[in-house]
């Protein structure tokens, strides 16, 4: 199963995109763990994840974020900006899934 945290300034505007990227993994028959938290919650979680991605609100703790997750090999992206505002959850489940392939590939 894989496991995919979403981070946004407080975790729920991040919670519809969750339900749309359950739907689609659901859809694509994947077995997938997908939460959303507030960036306070960031370094507690991410050891337990596959890979993070940001909300676009908070695109400026990337390069802050992606030094913390180095700790545990876990990669950090923030989700495109149109496809967030859309609630594009097939199009973020892929994003995050091809997060998760190069990661395991490097």
């Amino acid at each position: 199963m894989m496991r995919i945290l979403l981070c946004c300034s407080a975790g729920m505007s991040t919670s519809m995109v969750v339900q749309k990227m359950q739907k689609a993994a659901s859809q694509r028959g994947l077995a997938a763990e997908i939460e959303a938290v507030g960036m306070e919650e960031f370094t507690r979680k991410i050891a337990d994840y596959d890979c993070c991605l940001l909300g676009p609100q908070i695109k400026y703790k990337l390069a802050e974020f992606e030094r913390n997750a180095q700790e545990y090999k876990k990669p950090v992206a923030v989700i495109n900006t149109m496809d967030y505002g859309m609630l594009n959850g097939e199009k973020i489940l892929a994003s995050a899934l091809a997060l998760i392939d190069a990661n395991k590939g490097a």
